[in-house]
């Protein structure tokens, strides 16, 4: 899955440590996202779009 945490965390000044804390996971757990190894549980794809604002969770994450 394709997704563009990175672009979205660095816009609103996060480091990776606070995006986890923010959404319940660990910091190795963003890495993974940020580096596509890892695919979230629809329920932390929403918590990680819902703090980085963006305006639909298709905004973040897509299946290309």
């Amino acid at each position: 899955m394709k997704n563009q945490i990175t672009e979205f965390r660095k816009k609103l000044k996060l480091t990776q440590e606070e995006l986890a804390k923010k959404v319940g996971v660990t910091r190795q757990t963003i890495i993974a996202l940020e580096k596509e190894k890892y695919n979230p549980s629809l329920e932390l794809a929403y918590k990680i779009s819902k703090v980085l604002k963006a305006k639909k969770i298709e905004s973040v994450f897509s299946l290309d």
